[in-house]
């Protein structure tokens, strides 16, 4: 590509106005469900953003963030609602280890707790978001299945109920396409019967990042909009929307094929630039921006379908995992009388 037709390329992509995380995840950038991400994408390199404070905590194999968005400007700048986002990455998590499973449950248990303010006679319904049929999609339904489910017991049996335990309840609504029901529409219905107290979703989520995919859990207090991350955004579940307090549990199973592309010709350029002297490939490519270079892929991907999501072939075995893993964290920050113990027994 030589320098004048670059330089038209960039008048293309590169507009002299303030472009935010929004921007960058749906006009040919990479798309992402992970407030962590879409702070990366916008501060990469740059002033930390006003109104949006962030910190990290750090144990063995298990990484922590916490980004609290303060203001709308924040909001916006990232391209996520006002709230506070709690992030786990455990690289390590896709070598099925029982005993790194068992830690990370319980630092997530720990880290929902933080956000779960409620009084022991609360009542709480969990959603578990997804199309059970489609493997990448079906973590929601299956974290329910592993839920120790309770409000029946205080209804029909109080005396079997203990100190401890919460009145928790859930429900798997499925997607549009199979009830041809909106997930809002079936979740506000149960709502209005049940009257929960909180509603803990729970959703597959988009990454940018491969190393995110399969690692990554996090916790928002702002809602979800299921379908965000692959371009099928649906209506919102969130306190608006519901009239109760929304947590968001997420796990990333795909990112989509630009990102992929963009790493691979990362790789590319590296090697030639370090085993083909005088070749001038890595020159090249670093005169481009990071969403320069990925608005390029996309144009390239268009006309094969640039909104191809990818999933990895371990997908079967993980969705299980971390599906296990959400739903003993749960457990154990739901019923504070269980213990690690009695939450792996419901799991497996």
């Amino acid at each position: 590509m030589n320098r004048r037709y670059m330089n038209q390329y960039r008048r293309l992509v590169r507009p002299e106005v303030e472009r935010t995380a929004e921007d960058v995840q749906w006009d040919g950038g990479a798309r992402t469900d992970l407030a962590l991400e879409a702070h990366e994408l916008v501060t990469r390199g740059q002033p930390s953003i006003p109104g949006l404070h962030m910190e990290e905590e750090r144990e063995e194999q298990i990484k922590t963030t916490r980004i609290r968005v303060e203001s709308e400007a924040a909001a916006r700048s990232i391209g996520k609602l006002p709230g506070t986002y709690a992030t786990l990455e455990v690289p390590d998590l896709r070598h099925k280890d029982p005993d790194l499973q068992d830690r990370v449950a319980e630092c997530f248990a720990k880290e929902l707790e933080r956000f779960i303010k409620l009084p022991p006679n609360a009542v709480v319904l969990v959603v578990g978001l997804g199309n059970w049929n489609v493997t990448p999609d079906a973590l929601g339904p299956l974290v329910v299945e592993s839920l120790f489910v309770t409000r029946h017991l205080f209804s029909l049996m109080p005396e079997v109920v203990g100190d401890g335990f919460r009145s928790v309840c859930a429900l798997a609504p499925g997607v549009l396409g199979l009830t041809g029901i909106e997930t809002s529409e079936v979740v506000k219905g149960v709502i209005d019967s049940v009257k929960p107290d909180l509603v803990i979703a729970i959703d597959a989520l988009a990454a940018r990042s491969i190393e995110r995919v399969n690692s990554t859990i996090q916790i928002a207090d702002s809602g979800i909009q299921p379908g965000a991350g692959v371009g099928n955004r649906r209506k919102a579940i969130n306190k608006e929307t519901l009239g109760v307090d929304v947590l968001a549990i997420g796990v990333p199973t795909v990112l989509d094929a630009a990102t992929i592309a963009s790493d691979a010709m990362d790789l590319l350029f590296d090697h030639l630039e370090k085993n083909v002297p005088g070749n001038g490939a890595g020159r090249l490519l670093n005169q481009f921006t990071h969403d320069e270079k990925r608005r390029l892929i996309s144009e390239v991907l268009q006309p094969l379908g640039n909104n191809l999501m990818v999933t990895p072939k371990e997908i079967d075995e993980f969705v299980d995992d971390v599906a296990h893993i959400v739903a003993m964290g749960l457990n154990l920050a739901l019923h504070p009388a269980m213990d690690m113990e009695d939450a792996k027994s419901l799991t497996h």
